[in-house]
């Protein structure tokens, strides 16, 4: 079982004296730096985006310049996207990092793959939480925390994990707990949980079956209703109560058919094929795909975004969410 940390584990008072620049003002960064500041704690921004840069200003945050930032923090929180970090790190961070400083994560992607090299002599270590950056900051105004991982890759100073529990307790997460762990732990169960259940297996599974029920004469609308809009009803109860309290909410019939069909859909031969996936993510594949696909421009990407994009499924829900004006439109950034 992992260890827990709760706020009795965590100091804030060793921030006091420290300068934290977090480096990117989006979904986890502005989170981050808004309940660091409301904790008492003295942040710095890093984002090229203009927009949020004002946005930082606006709640009364120093934005600088990437290598002021690392040259002046004691503390670097680096929130870019994980195909971003090897070269910012490479341009922006390593020459301009001090003996001393801390070098943090909320993904343990860099290290483990080793695309982020740090010094030998700085601290290395993650504070992850584990919900939306929204979730960290609403539950922290709330006087409320959300769970979070840590780990650390290096503890040069010999007190790292102490000051990177007094950051969980900064953004709130201490109020819910932290969950000890390592930098391949996290990674890899990460990228295992994405692509074989919540993002791949997920929507692989609500594809197939509206494919099925169109192929067999349904009318799309019924099929997107049944195996795309109904998900969120049923995953909010797991996510309420767990599995037990899901069956316990639908009907008795819809209990049956669950029990009845686990089986039939995840076989023996799926769990073969998520073997593979997670052999393919510890061995380092994935990882050495993404970041050449990265390299070459992501055509591949780019074909698979758009052929998903074009879905009929797609053209059916953006139709039927639109007779839902209790949705926000989501489909700006596609």
């Amino acid at each position: 079982m992992a260890k827990i940390y709760t706020e009795q584990d965590a100091d804030l008072d060793l921030l006091k004296e420290k300068k934290i620049a977090v480096l990117g003002f989006g979904s986890q960064g502005h989170a981050h730096a808004m309940n660091l500041k409301e904790s008492g704690c003295r942040v710095m921004v890093i984002e090229k985006d203009m927009r949020k840069q004002q946005q930082a200003r606006d709640f009364g945050i120093e934005v600088v310049e990437i290598r002021k930032g690392v040259s002046e923090a004691d503390i670097l929180m680096i929130l870019a996207p994980d195909e971003n970090q090897a070269d910012i790190f490479n341009r922006d961070i390593r020459d301009n990092l001090a003996a001393g400083k801390m070098l943090m994560f909320a993904h343990g992607f860099s290290i483990h793959f080793s695309q982020v090299v740090p010094p030998d002599d700085v601290d290395v270590t993650m504070i992850a939480p584990k919900c939306p950056g929204h979730m960290v900051r609403r539950e922290f105004v709330g006087q409320r925390g959300v769970p979070a991982l840590i780990a650390v890759y290096r503890d040069y100073s010999g007190h790292a994990k102490q000051l990177a529990l007094a950051y969980a307790k900064g953004i709130g997460c201490t109020r819910a707990g932290v969950f000890e762990t390592s930098f391949q732990e996290e990674c890899e169960t990460d990228l295992f949980g994405e692509q074989a259940v919540l993002c791949g297996g997920i929507t692989s599974l609500m594809k197939a079956g509206f494919e099925t029920l169109v192929e067999a004469g349904y009318q799309p609308e019924m099929a997107y209703f049944e195996c795309i809009n109904e998900m969120k009803l049923i995953v909010d109860l797991i996510y309420e109560g767990g599995f037990s309290f899901m069956r316990y909410s639908v009907s008795n019939t819809a209990e049956y058919g669950d029990y009845i069909t686990q089986g039939k859909l995840v076989t023996e031969e799926t769990k073969k094929t998520m073997r593979k996936m997670l052999v393919d993510i510890q061995s380092g594949r994935f990882a050495r795909e993404w970041i050449l696909e990265n390299q070459a421009g992501r055509p591949s990407y780019g074909a698979m975004k758009r052929r998903e994009n074009g879905h009929q499924l797609e053209k059916i829900g953006e139709k039927l969410r639109r007779m839902m004006p209790w949705l926000k439109n989501k489909n700006k950034n596609r």
